[in-house]
């Protein structure tokens, strides 16, 4: 209902465009790997990633390398963990990940997805149920681009990004987090923010706080519980404060479009 166009592959993956091998995971078939994380261990650098429909219990750690990981859909393809966040990258170097579902289904404080001063795309994917925020992505050298992907139902915000990263966020559907759809923290963190949905959050749609900046471009921030949008007198964004509503939809949320306080989080007690 709220993303973009799902480019999903039921099938066989396409040729590998790196032009090394394609390592295929599929539980159901023993000439294949049994889970993405046994493929991903034997993948090198040109190597291309395809996980055929299932549900995997498992966890990804990728640190100083470039991914080309490839789901069925994200609706075919689940990716849950229960003693930790499904996926981890740090210091990933480029590449892609697409059409999985990532779940946390444990009971300690972990995130959904973890990324660390990567640069890299993932896109139609579902990050669901952390216990944190669903996505936290943080260090000066975080630059990831997420780009239609569904962030819901996860136990604090959908996307969080701080310590200084500058994420391309666009086309997320964040919705029914339990606090903002999408939250920034921190000097020197500045993602840009286009075109993303964030409805149904139980506080309000887009969080900035502590010096923060971000580009903020037509996005829509509804019926969330308080405002469609939330900063602190130390943050900045483009265009300003004042005009935001005129470039963002932030209609129809009880306590209206904006507000900027010195108190931000004190409705959960922080």
């Amino acid at each position: 209902m709220f993303l973009s166009n799902d480019p999903t592959f039921l099938g066989e993956p396409p040729e590998n465009p790196l032009g090394g091998k394609t390592l295929i995971v599929d539980a159901q078939d023993p000439r294949c790997f049994q889970l993405p994380s046994d493929a991903l261990n034997n993948a090198g650098p040109t190597d291309y990633i395809f996980i055929r429909p299932g549900t995997y219990e498992d966890r990804l750690v990728m640190t100083e390398r470039s991914i080309h990981i490839v789901g069925a859909g994200l609706d075919q393809v689940t990716i849950f963990n229960r003693r930790s966040g499904p996926c981890y990258l740090q210091r990933v170097s480029s590449g892609y990940m697409r059409g999985i579902t990532f779940r946390y289904v444990g009971s300690d404080q972990h995130s959904a997805l973890n990324i660390l001063d990567s640069v890299c795309t993932i896109s139609h994917c579902r990050i669901t149920e952390g216990l944190l925020s669903g996505v936290v992505m943080y260090g000066p050298d975080c630059r990831p681009t997420l780009i239609g992907n569904e962030i819901s139902h996860n136990r604090e915000s959908g996307i969080f990004c701080f310590a200084g990263a500058q994420p391309y966020l666009r086309e997320n559907a964040c919705f029914g987090n339990h606090h903002f759809g999408i939250a920034a923290r921190d000097e020197g963190t500045r993602p840009d923010i286009i075109k993303n949905i964030c409805r149904g959050n139980m506080l309000s749609g887009i969080l900035l706080f502590h010096l923060a900046k971000a580009l903020i471009l037509e996005n829509t921030c509804a019926e969330n519980a308080h405002w469609g949008l939330v900063l602190t007198p130390d943050c900045e964004t483009t265009p300003k404060p004042e005009d935001l509503h005129q470039s963002n939809q932030l209609a129809d949320n009880p306590r209206g479009a904006y507000t900027i306080t010195t108190e931000p989080l004190a409705d959960i007690g922080r």
